[in-house]
């Protein structure tokens, strides 16, 4: 899966936030819902636009973000 295609940047929704396609729901918001111990399955019941690649992509991108960081 490349996440690139479903995680989108758009400085005018959300303050710029890597977002979900064109919906207002931010990776954060699907991290931090799987935190709190929502499963795939609840977090797509309560909001249907969203698919299980989605929240595989939202995963994805958190991992790559967490490569990326430059320990000082």
């Amino acid at each position: 899966m490349v996440y690139q295609d479903i995680i989108v940047r758009n400085p005018n929704k959300r303050f710029g936030k890597p977002c979900i396609r064109t919906t207002r729901i931010t990776v954060y918001d699907v991290l931090a819902w799987l935190a709190a111990g929502m499963s795939n399955e609840e977090i797509i019941a309560d909001f249907p636009e969203l698919t299980e690649e989605d929240i595989h992509a939202c995963l994805a991108y958190a991992a790559d973000r967490e490569q990326k960081v430059v320990r000082l």
